[in-house]
């Protein structure tokens, strides 16, 4: 299926009490997508069965922070990420993802289950959206998206060694800080 590029920069948003749900086989298809997953993406059952999960895929999503999604799912683990992503009109909504591999009854790993909540604004504000800014410019200065999605990681692994944490630690960390300012 052709993903159109268009771009609004209009922002969508979904409830607060709702779940976006979609699960994919070990080649990232989706197998299944939830009523919410439809309706904020506005795309139907049948446009995204089977298709890649990157048909929501913004291109202002910094291609490191999938690596590290993959890289983390690939070794057996759960992720958390904020990934912004793109509805079939072309309006984007932000989300905060739990991605963790999804296994048979023997432990063999045969696709990967999503679920994702809205995300805290500030989060976004402060510490993401200018995160992301700054990964995609670095990905921008390379001759190709291999060179630029190299040097983007490098980028983002720099920041977070200079935390002293990994990506997810530091992702569930910014919860905590907005909940400690909010008290």
């Amino acid at each position: 299926m052709r993903n159109d590029q268009t771009i609004t920069n209009k922002e969508v948003f979904f409830e607060e009490n709702e779940i976006i749900v979609s699960k994919t086989d070990l080649k990232g298809r989706l197998t299944y997508c939830n009523e919410v997953f439809l309706a904020i993406s506005d795309y139907s059952e049948q446009e995204c069965l089977g298709q890649p999960h990157s048909l929501i895929r913004h291109p202002d999503m910094p291609r490191c922070i999938f690596k590290l999604l993959w890289d983390t799912l690939l070794s057996g683990n759960e992720v958390f990420a904020y990934v912004v992503n793109r509805c079939k009109t072309g309006d984007h909504y932000w989300v905060f993802a739990h991605v963790t591999p999804s296994e048979d009854k023997n432990g063999q790993i045969i696709g990967y289950h999503s679920n994702r909540r809205v995300p805290e604004r500030a989060i976004l504000d402060n510490a993401i959206i200018p995160l992301y800014r700054a990964l995609l410019q670095e990905e921008a200065k390379s001759r190709n998206t291999k060179e630029g999605l190299l040097a983007s990681f490098q980028m983002l692994e720099k920041h977070l060694n200079s935390l002293g944490m990994g990506y997810d630690e530091w992702v569930l960390t910014l919860g905590i800080k907005v909940l400690e300012k909010a008290a």
